[in-house]
């Protein structure tokens, strides 16, 4: 059994009135959705509550409107969209608080689904006001949260509702959580964690609990280089947080007495200018010239890096292992991610990754579709990654 409620617990929902949070904070290009990813996560819980005869009340917020309405951040224009994919009707409602919103949604019937306007057009969202809690919940019977990507967020809306509620996991959290369960709550060993992104500041913490987790640390992107220099490697010019040099010695001694094996690259590909397709070379990181930035992981690096995968058996994945964006540094994430993409396909890995950067170069890789599981969740899933307790999550706990 789950340590949280799901909709397998929630019983009869004929006629009740449900407040579900979803992730509705969606790229917008002249007007349109230009990438509905997040709305099509929200279907399987939107369309199971409104076939049970719930009448389906979508709380989200949209932008950063800060506390007063914007026309331009009206969820509004989410309305057409989300009727196509759901395939049937959405209705508006102008507020997501007060007697207005609830006259309209007393209009609605069992089964009906609306959208409910801009949560953060209201200045409590953002702080938990207990006030807006209340006036919120008075709308509703029972609250669904399906929105881990905002789960790392204290607001009335991701947690304070599952305080005066009945609180559930919809579909895509509970994926999403039996997910991360699997691949560092309670992950079948040897695990691996590939870390990679630009600068190792924003990570520490993620490194620091990650040695205590997994058995295998790879380092990539700029990220690798000030360990690299930790380790009294010259890295020229490369992006590099000389200043961090202390603390990357740090982590890795605590890698050392946690018995946690960091791969660092011991080959890289080299470039005197950051540009798309200049003239590089492939050298040992003993040989970088001191007009030379390193750009991404080399080919015999990739190649241990692939068989250290194929002795693992769980795989988590934050951040591309060069600067995939400009070709040809690209080369490594991609050979990485399609050797990892096959040994999850064959059985042999758990594999789950998450992250902006990391779910872009996946799709550039052509390996999306063949991870276990991707988490299109940001600060949520790093944070799950640093062992932080997420107030989203935390709130839709069993108690008793």
């Amino acid at each position: 059994m789950t340590s949280f409620r799901t909709l397998d617990d929630l019983g009869e929902a004929g006629g009740k009135r449900a407040l579900v949070r979803v992730d509705f904070n969606v790229p917008m290009a002249d007007g349109a959705v230009s990438d509905d990813t997040r709305l099509r996560a929200a279907i399987p819980t939107i369309a199971e509550l409104s076939d049970k005869g719930a009448i389906v009340l979508l709380l989200a917020h949209f932008g950063r409107p800060k506390g007063a309405a914007d026309p331009s951040l009206s969820l509004a224009q989410l309305t057409q969209p989300l009727s196509h994919l759901v395939g049937r009707p959405v209705t508006f409602v102008p507020d997501c608080v007060g007697e207005d919103a609830s006259a309209m949604i007393d209009q609605l019937s069992a089964g009906d689904i609306a959208i409910l306007e801009n949560t953060r057009f209201h200045a409590g969202e953002t702080r938990n006001d207990a006030a807006l809690a209340d006036g919120m919940a008075a709308l509703g019977d029972f609250y669904v949260n399906d929105a881990f990507s905002a789960a790392h967020r204290a607001h009335v809306t991701t947690e304070g509702l599952a305080h005066h509620l009945p609180a559930y996991a919809g579909r895509a959290m509970q994926a999403e959580l039996d997910a991360l369960e699997t691949a560092l709550g309670n992950p079948e060993h040897p695990v691996a964690a590939v870390v990679g992104g630009a600068k190792v500041s924003t990570k520490l913490a993620v490194l620091e609990h990650l040695v205590t987790k997994v058995d295998h640390l790879i380092i990539g992107g700029g990220m690798a280089n000030t360990f690299l220099a930790a380790r009294g490697v010259d890295v020229g010019k490369s992006l590099c947080e000389h200043d961090l040099a202390d603390t990357a010695g740090r982590i890795l001694e605590a890698a050392d007495a946690a018995d946690c094996t960091v791969h660092l690259p011991y080959d890289v590909v080299v470039a005197k200018e950051f540009t798309a397709n200049p003239p590089i070379r492939t050298v040992n990181v003993h040989e970088v010239a001191s007009d030379e930035m390193i750009l991404d992981i080399g080919p015999s690096a990739v190649e241990a890096l692939a068989d250290v995968l194929k002795t693992c058996r769980t795989l988590v994945w934050n951040g591309p292992l060069g600067a995939f964006e400009t070709p040809p540094f690209d080369t490594a994430t991609v050979a990485l991610a399609q050797t990892a993409a096959a040994l999850t396909r064959e059985g042999s890995l758990v594999s789950v990754a998450g992250g902006g950067d990391t779910v872009a170069a996946l799709n550039h890789a052509g390996v999306a579709d063949d991870f276990s599981f991707i988490s299109t969740a940001g600060g949520a899933f790093l944070e799950w990654m640093e062992g932080k307790e997420l107030p989203g999550v935390k709130a839709l706990e069993r108690t008793g």
